[in-house]
This record gives C-alpha cells, sequence and structure tokens, in this order.
C-alpha cells in the first residue's frame, strides 16, 4: 500500500518568496495583543489587571489561533 504524498506547511507569497503561514498570524496576534493594551489603557483596565503578561499575552495567542482557524478552517 502506498502512502500519499505529504503536502508542504501552508505558506503565501511574499514579495516573491514563501513565508510560513504562522508566522503571519503570529505576526497578527502580537498586533491584536498591542491593540488590545491599548484599548484597555484607554478605558483604564489596564490599572486593575492582576496579571498583565499573562492578559496580553493570552489575548494575542487567542487571536492569533482564532486568526489560523479562520484562514485555514483546521
Amino acid at each position: 500500500m502506498v502512502a500519499p504524498p505529504l503536502s508542504g506547511a501552508p505558506a503565501f507569497p511574499l514579495a516573491g518568496a514563501y513565508f510560513p503561514a504562522w508566522m503571519l498570524c503570529a505576526l497578527l496576534g502580537i498586533a491584536g495583543a498591542v491593540v488590545a493594551r491599548a484599548v484597555f489603557s484607554g478605558l483604564g483596565l489596564d490599572a486593575i489587571l492582576p496579571a498583565k503578561l499573562f492578559v496580553y499575552a493570552s489575548i494575542g495567542l487567542i487571536a492569533g489561533i482564532a486568526l489560523w482557524i479562520g484562514w485555514f478552517q483546521a
């Protein structure tokens, strides 16, 4: 029995080169965390957060994973 050929990791062309899609999702997740921090600071919620590093890291992770699932429907 012959195994089906393996496909490569999802990638997207950027300036003629292919970049891994996880890298784009990670960068957009970081951008989501930065935007969330700006919004929380504007609303005054940043001052009362108990563990800011974990909150913003979680927001960035959720944004990156949501983008990955929405884009690749994995």
